[in-house]
């Protein structure tokens, strides 16, 4: 069966990363793992700092680091309305390295219930996210 492609629309409040047909696309949502297909039910819901994979009509694979935002699914529209964006190129990895360190530095400091906790494991989860792309990127290079 071939893949019947749909239109993608991934956008910030600063660029549209992406607006093209896609086959497929993969991306972290409140609830979980969403695997998106055309004819997708309609949905919206939040989605969590990860990134957005997807496979082009042509059958290229991306992926897209955000930090965060609303996912809309239509059909044969797609929105990913993201608080950041950003391609694996925009990614600085050292800094990511650095937020990693420092994020780790502070679990280890402060007990699980604290608030302090939960922000630093939220910085944890962005900042291996953006290394994801960063890697996933170099694989296909």
């Amino acid at each position: 069966m071939e893949d019947i492609a749909f239109h993608l629309d991934v956008v910030s409040g600063v660029d549209t990363l992406y607006s093209g047909l896609v086959r497929a696309m993969q991306i972290t949502g409140s609830e979980g793992e969403l695997g998106i297909r055309h004819g997708h039910a309609p949905l919206i819901t939040t989605i969590k700092a990860g990134m957005v994979s997807l496979v082009t009509a042509e059958g290229k694979e991306d992926q897209i680091y955000l930090a965060g935002g609303i996912l809309e699914v239509q059909p044969d529209l797609v929105t990913v309305l993201a608080d950041t964006a950003l391609r694996a190129d925009d990614i600085d990895e050292a800094k990511a390295q650095e937020a990693i360190k420092a994020a780790r530095d502070a679990i280890s400091h402060t007990s699980t219930g604290d608030k302090d906790y939960v922000a630093a494991f939220a910085k944890l989860a962005e900042a291996m996210a953006q290394l994801k792309v960063v890697e996933l990127a170099r694989s296909r290079r």
